[in-house]
């Protein structure tokens, strides 16, 4: 949706699957004629939450959506709030899991307000006819843009992104949620937008989606004030503290300290982040759905080996002539690595863009827009794609360069297999890089297939023997040799191998 909804048309109010989605909906029932689902109902979510998950025809919820989402509901003012820690794998529905219970107690909290107004106005009118004296008359609106009336924002829930690409994604998965939901507003906070946009974006925002530093940004400003916070969730928060970001969530930590509920969502259970749980929640309970162990079922993974640099580029250049990748990520350890690539594609005629944590916000957003269009086929990226991506159409991951921690590799290959598909994860490493390879068998208790190509098989002497025989032919299908006379890699100069960056061409 929304890690676990499906795409729809709009780009502004529409949720792309997410970076951590659920499997396709077990119905094609139209939204319009299809029962509201038990599973969700029986949860307790308010009846606009559901319709809004009835429209994008998500009938079952996953199993950390069936476990957490009762256990977040029950923090209700009158009782003790549940502060969760959830680890679950990429692609389980974490999104929803927490947006859910989130938005549906913001919702019922407004209406009781509303209602609360309503009852209060009522009175007045019926004082003033009991008395004799004139109606009152409701204040007129004041025009929310004029800078006159504008206040600092003050959300009642904040989320926590790593990455400005996963608080994107998030922002329109809540945004999708609350189409039915009259009154609330969400808005995204993030580096590299302009402030102005930001703030007027912010304006009588209800749940906020942010990057930690464009956060404290507008809060140091008087943007916005936190100690209306009443809920706070962190995502990826073992992301969170690969970038560096524990400072900051500290300093969240105490600007929401009244908060009621915290949730933390994390890939694992490891010691830091258990630390860094018992510093910002209160005698959290655990949710252990799943975990990078377990298997990827609909996602196949193989390893190739490769003497150097020159023979991976050749060994990608012969994967890339598949017809039946619709569109794919290959990830590149560098920044120049990844232009690199990314330049030398579209010099061969691929509809192909580089996405890294240099280039501006804006050209991010616009190069992002064209993949989940179809206008681009290959995205060559760092580990910021990793994360908060969710194109149901990406059938293949080339991991051509490493990532630096293992669970990283995970992440980058759920962005293949999505809603239920079918995906191919393709490893290309160096002789170098076998003690990286045994530590991401050693991290996900699997073990890599490790194939051979007829004609690029490595000559270097091999770390350990192939467990499959060489490829030899499959019709382009996941797992078999690609086929078809398709676009080289390589390029159109005669047979001439796809070169590194620098090399004489031909």
């Amino acid at each position: 949706m929304i890690d676990d909804l499906n795409s729809r048309a709009s780009t502004e109010t529409v949720l792309e699957h997410t970076a951590h989605d659920a499997p396709e909906p077990t119905t094609s029932t139209p939204a319009a004629k299809a029962p509201v689902n038990n599973a969700f109902a029986d949860m307790g979510l308010a009846p606009e939450l559901l319709a809004a998950v009835r429209d994008l025809n998500f009938t079952q919820p996953t199993p950390v959506q069936l476990k957490a989402i009762p256990m977040a509901l029950q923090a209700d003012a009158s009782l003790p709030s549940i502060d969760l820690l959830v680890s679950s794998q990429t692609g389980s529905g974490k999104t929803a899991a927490f947006l859910l219970p989130v938005l549906h107690t913001l919702l019922v909290e407004r209406q009781a307000q509303e209602q609360a107004e309503a009852d209060e106005w009522q009175k007045k009118v019926e004082d003033a006819k009991a008395k004799g004296e004139e109606l009152p008359k409701k204040p007129r609106r004041k025009n929310p843009t004029d800078a006159r009336h504008v206040k600092p924002a003050m959300p009642g829930a904040l989320v926590l992104c790593p990455t400005r690409e996963l608080a994107q994604q998030v922002a329109k998965d809540a945004i999708d949620l609350v189409r039915h939901c009259k009154g609330l507003r969400i808005a995204c906070v993030v580096g590299g937008m302009p402030y102005a946009m930001q703030i007027a974006r912010l304006h009588n925002a209800d749940l906020v989606v942010a990057t930690p530093g464009r956060l404290l940004d507008l809060q140091r400003s008087k943007q916005l004030h936190l100690n209306k916070v009443q809920f706070l969730v962190v995502d990826e928060a073992d992301r969170m503290l690969d970038l560096g970001f524990a400072d900051d969530l500290a300093d969240i930590h105490k600007l929401t300290e009244q908060r009621r509920q915290t949730m933390m969502f994390s890939a694992t259970f490891a010691p830091r982040i258990q630390q860094l749980a018992v510093r910002i929640m209160r005698t959290p309970q655990k949710v252990q759905i799943d975990s990078p162990q377990e298997k990827h079922n609909n996602i196949k993974q193989i390893l190739f080996w490769a003497d150097n640099a020159h023979h991976k580029r050749k060994l990608l250049d012969h994967w890339l002539r598949d017809t039946n990748i619709d569109q794919a990520i290959v990830f590149a350890s560098t920044q120049i690595e990844c232009d690199g690539l990314a330049e030398d594609l579209q010099q061969v005629g691929f509809s192909a863009v580089a996405l890294h944590g240099a280039l501006s916000q804006g050209l991010r957003n616009r190069r992002l827009q064209a993949l989940r269009d179809g206008r681009v086929q290959i995205l060559v990226a760092t580990d910021v794609a990793a994360r908060g991506i969710d194109v149901p159409s990406i059938s293949h991951v080339f991991n051509f360069g490493l990532p630096m921690k293992q669970e990283d590799y995970v992440h980058r290959i759920g962005r293949t297999g999505r809603a239920g598909r079918d995906g191919l994860a393709v490893t290309f490493a160096e002789w170098r890089d076998r003690r990286k390879i045994l530590d991401i068998e050693h991290f996900t208790q699997q073990t890599l297939s490790a194939e051979m190509i007829p004609g690029l098989e490595p000559t270097q002497r091999a770390p350990r023997a192939p467990s499959h025989e060489p490829r030899r032919g499959g019709g382009g299908k996941p797992g078999g040799k690609p086929g078809g006379a398709g676009r080289t890699f390589a390029g159109a100069k005669r047979g001439s191998s796809f070169k590194p960056r620098g090399a004489p061409r031909g």
